[in-house]
């Protein structure tokens, strides 16, 4: 288990990384810009489920591996944000199906797709794995047990953490949307912008460190 002490330490030092707006965030208020609120919480889930794997292969050391192989971790990043350069492209080809889909209150999507694709984001974010790499071995204490399970252990609170902040800037952003969707030409215009924040953060993932 990890040290009461270190925990909150860590809890603060997630929090102050979390609450800043980054690649996760954007890509969930796209997500939702284009689907509506249900599709930017399940964006939400996916991306955070994708924490789970990323830190299960850190504390076994294959985070470690990857972070210090430049080919390794520039095609993930590079996979990562061509793919949502590619959602991006998709949601402004498709905005009128997304204005006709708030009338009928459906989603142009299957939530499982959703699900699925916001989970791709957030696994083939290489920032992840950098940050985890680099800050949860500050939080481990050597004589409190099982190394892996510590960080494990943190992991899980800053994917609470992350689902909670990104939940709340999701219905924010899912508030505004209803004011636009009174009028058709609003919600396709809203949805190409969405479509546009995707793209424009798959540029952003190429040249930048970690921001969550």
């Amino acid at each position: 288990m990890v040290p009461i002490d270190n925990l909150l330490a860590f809890t603060l030092a997630a929090l102050v990384l979390i609450v800043i707006p980054g690649p996760a965030v954007l890509f969930s208020v796209g997500r939702t810009l284009a689907l509506g609120r249900t599709g930017g919480l399940i964006s939400v889930l996916g991306v955070s489920l994708a924490l789970i794997p990323i830190v299960g292969l850190v504390a076994l050391g294959v985070g470690g591996i990857i972070a210090q192989s430049v080919p390794l971790f520039t095609a993930l990043k590079v996979v990562g944000a061509l793919y949502l350069v590619y959602l991006g492209i998709q949601a402004i080809r498709h905005r009128k199906d997304a204005s006709a889909a708030v009338d009928s209150s459906t989603l142009p999507r299957s939530h499982g797709r959703q699900l699925s694709q916001g989970f791709v984001v957030g696994v083939t974010n290489p920032k992840t794995i950098a940050f985890f790499v680099a800050v949860l071995p500050q939080f481990v204490d050597l004589g409190s047990g099982s190394v892996p399970l510590q960080m494990m252990e943190l992991g899980l609170v800053f994917a609470v953490l992350a689902v909670i902040s990104d939940a709340i800037w999701v219905l924010a952003a899912a508030a505004a949307r209803s004011w636009f969707a009174r009028s058709p030409k609003r919600i396709e215009r809203l949805t190409a912008t969405g479509g546009g924040m995707m793209i424009g953060l798959g540029g952003v993932l190429l040249f930048t460190g970690y921001e969550h």
